[in-house]
């Protein structure tokens, strides 16, 4: 049986047996037999069962969005997704958390998990460093949200920003910027030790405050901020908890490279990095190159072999209208893993990291 997932003026997609089957259209005017030609989208699977620890899901259908993630999962050989809800800057009208998913979602709890706070947590950070009002009222405000969305079920607090830049491509359209060590991130740092939950941060790598580059127009601001080392004094603030550097492989300004990468890797114990690679905005250095993993990021990966995990970014959005070309990148990098290592950044990190 055959389930319409949706169709543009590109393509469109059927969901037929947990496989994806996307039918090219023609532009118009086009003649013959070609009305009938059509290629099937193939999903690649990994060599073993792996978890992507950043995905995200279409909140005003989530029940569709779950049953097009784990029939992706189970075509790319997937054992679980970690869902995370969108970074919101306070002022966008669109924000929400994890309520509007976590419903659907536990009806999975073998395959998928709910991270929170991108729709609440993040806003109120924003907001706080925007007015200078973190004092004692706005913390315990903070707190007890944070804690609400622990008792929910969420399983850490994710996707953050404290460098965010307004892109096409992404679905968040706000700029948004507010220090690592700001108060109300280094009270998250707190409440995540407390609870032996992950923090996941979205931050593009600036060393120093550069002017923001030409190809990032409004609404991103003339000069984007020095961030590295209060990120590091978030690191060290509390070391017990434990902070994920999204988006490792897919860097917008050309900062985040394996070599700033391992400084920080060898000088903070309780860091850790998502690998995304996404074909089709790679990045300035990105990990795959003409299908092959670099030397520099393999080796970084070889010498922190318990410090990197999965994190497509992939959003899994009914009606789907394009192949999930994130998701299948999984398969083409931790295929070129040597086998001890792949088995330790397909699950067993973040299995550790989560508990989950």
């Amino acid at each position: 049986m055959a389930r319409f997932l949706g169709k543009s003026a590109a393509a469109t997609v059927l969901l037929v047996g947990g496989a994806f089957l996307l039918f090219t259209h023609l532009a118009a005017g086009q003649q013959g037999n070609d009305a009938s030609k059509s290629r099937t989208a193939v999903l690649t699977p990994t060599s073993l069962p792996y978890i992507d620890a950043h995905t995200h899901i279409y909140q005003l259908d989530p029940e569709g969005a779950v049953t097009l993630i784990l029939s992706a999962m189970e075509r790319l050989n997937g054992a679980k997704a970690f869902i995370q809800t969108e970074p919101y800057g306070p002022d966008n009208p669109g924000r929400w958390d994890a309520e509007m998913i976590l419903p659907a979602v536990k009806k999975h709890p073998d395959k998928l998990a709910v991270l929170g706070g991108g729709g609440t947590l993040n806003p109120m950070i924003l907001e706080a460093y925007r007015t200078g009002n973190a004092g004692p009222e706005v913390r315990k405000k903070f707190r007890e949200r944070a804690e609400e969305l622990l008792r929910q079920g969420v399983v850490g607090f994710g996707e953050l920003s404290i460098e965010h830049l307004s892109l096409p491509q992404s679905p968040v359209k706000d700029y948004e910027y507010a220090p690592a060590d700001s108060p109300l991130m280094l009270l998250l740092a707190d409440i995540a030790a407390e609870h032996n939950v992950p923090i996941d941060l979205h931050m593009e790598a600036l060393p120093q405050t550069i002017p923001t580059p030409a190809e990032y127009g409004p609404p991103n601001p003339p000069e984007l901020h020095g961030n590295i080392a209060p990120f590091e004094r978030l690191l060290s603030h509390n070391p017990r908890a434990k902070i994920i550097w999204a988006h490792a492989g897919s860097d917008n300004i050309g900062y985040r490279t394996p070599d700033l990468s391992r400084r920080l890797l060898q000088a903070h114990p309780n860091l850790y990095m998502e690998i995304k690679y996404d074909p089709g905005f790679p990045g300035k250095d990105p990990p795959i190159v003409d299908g092959k993993l670099k030397p520099e990021w393999l080796k970084l990966y070889s010498d922190f072999p318990d410090r990197f995990i999965i994190g497509s970014d992939q959003h899994f959005d009914p009606p789907a209208s394009a192949p999930l070309a994130r998701a299948q990148q999984n398969a083409l990098l931790l295929n070129q893993l040597p086998t001890g290592l792949r088995k330790k950044v397909a699950a067993e990190n973040a299995l550790r990291i989560y508990g989950h």
